[in-house]
């Protein structure tokens, strides 16, 4: 029989694992999220509005609907950025089906954080414009030189190059090319 004591200190390690785990995954979509604002963010202009970043962050994030729009489209990948036979079956991080297509709770929170520490400044009351700070750029310039980001920064370039269109406009696009991403309830997984 465990004591009370014992049942106190293995709730309190499964607690600490999990505000690990948080954690990591937080700095895992922080991270993410970093990368797509400082390749979106040009002299003049930032990245304009947060259905733009969902929809954007969506093809990022599932890169077999992305694929499906680049073939339809006769783009290729560049040269090691394909998905990979795991990609293409799962995804990294699911989505929910929301009002507007994909979209995920914990964007407020990544983006609050990535503000707070002086990564990236927002603008706007009806539609925010994300822009990356000097010291963004240098986190996600780093971050674009590890192995483990490479391949994600390369899939935003491609993002940028082909699909920098309004929020609106990308919305219209999954909506219409991606019906399987949006054909379903409310709040439902994607």
């Amino acid at each position: 029989m465990t004591s009370h004591s014992d049942r106190t200190a293995a709730v309190a390690r499964i607690r600490d694992r999990a505000r690990r785990q948080e954690m990591r995954e937080a700095h895992y979509h922080e991270a993410r999220i970093l990368l797509l604002i400082d390749r979106f963010t040009a002299a003049k202009k930032g990245l304009n509005g947060l259905t733009k970043l969902a929809k954007l962050d969506f093809l990022l994030r599932y890169p077999a609907m992305l694929d499906r729009l680049l073939v339809d489209d006769s783009i290729n990948w560049p040269q090691g950025t394909q998905p990979t036979s795991s990609e293409r079956l799962a995804v990294e991080s699911r989505m929910t089906r929301y009002k507007y297509g994909p979209w995920d709770q914990r964007y407020y929170s990544i983006l609050g954080s990535l503000a707070a520490r002086g990564l990236i400044t927002y603008t706007g009351a009806d539609r925010a414009e994300f822009r990356v700070t000097a010291q963004g750029t240098i986190a996600a310039t780093a971050l674009a030189a590890t192995d483990e980001w490479a391949v994600v920064a390369q899939r935003i370039d491609l993002l940028k190059r082909h699909f920098n269109k309004s929020g609106t406009a990308l919305k219209t696009l999954i909506y219409d090319r991606l019906p399987d991403a949006v054909d379903r309830p409310w709040r439902t997984e994607i």
